[in-house]
């Protein structure tokens, strides 16, 4: 099953207008991101185009700061939206660490958050982009201490940040597979190509290996596969012809 994550579509408001595209399209379920959430008129908002469209919400992103501080919140979130996944994202720069003790001290830290949300029911976890594969100075690989801090995370792979990180994506999928619940499907553009996108690429249109990738993650039972392009110059073109090319794999 084929998802979308919201945050592709950020700049071409409104959303109501983009579950319509994506419904239209054949998309059959989203995936949220925090600022969609912030408050309770969003979230109502967004229920309400949820329900207008038919599309159903399995995972959602998180800012570590709504599901540390407000886990309530989250829950409410989750629940009312039909989630099955609640995901943390990203760490501001200014938060990441830089020793191996540090990332395996994060992962504890994330572990514990995510325990009401776990409790609750659902599915707690972390999605990677590439500083998380890059050795920290005393030879760490932060993703490995964060995972080894918090024994209990489950990892939403981001296989595009995975391969710009630098790592070898099938072999993190066979050493992690106990981990992986969903997959974000991108791609990279052929060196020097789609500045103006950020070098990111329609799925499909790109160097990511995704006729080796995507099986592999469904052996190990992956099905909720995440459409994103983090800046796309066209939000129709990049759903359209990503969602064809990977219902061809």
């Amino acid at each position: 099953m084929f998802s979308y994550q919201l945050y592709s579509s950020r700049n071409f408001p409104p959303l109501a207008k983009t579950l319509a595209m994506l419904s239209d399209i054949g998309y059959t379920t989203v995936e949220g991101f925090g600022g969609l959430y912030a408050d309770k008129a969003g979230l109502t908002d967004l229920a309400a185009g949820l329900k207008a469209t038919g599309l159903k919400m399995r995972s959602g992103h998180f800012g570590l700061d709504q599901v540390e501080a407000t886990p309530d919140w989250a829950i409410e979130v989750a629940k009312t939206l039909g989630m099955e996944q609640v995901i943390v994202p990203w760490i501001h720069p200014d938060m990441r660490p830089t020793t191996g003790k540090g990332w395996h001290d994060l992962g504890a830290r994330l572990q514990k958050a995510g325990a009401p949300i776990r409790d609750a029911g659902f599915k707690f976890g972390w999605h990677n982009h590439d500083f998380e594969f890059i050795k920290t100075a005393d030879g760490a690989v932060p993703q490995t201490a964060f995972f080894e801090g918090g024994p209990d995370l489950a990892w939403e792979m981001d296989v595009a940040w995975v391969v710009r990180g630098g790592a070898d994506p099938l072999a993190w999928i066979a050493e992690h597979k106990h981990r992986i619940i969903a997959a974000h499907v991108k791609d990279i553009a052929p060196a020097g190509e789609n500045a103006a996108e950020d070098g990111w690429a329609d799925v499909g249109y790109g160097v990511v290996d995704w006729g080796k990738i995507l099986p592999a993650l469904r052996e190990i039972g992956v099905t909720n596969f995440v459409m994103e392009h983090d800046n796309p110059a066209d939000h129709l073109r990049f759903a359209t012809r990503s969602l064809a090319k990977a219902l061809d794999l």
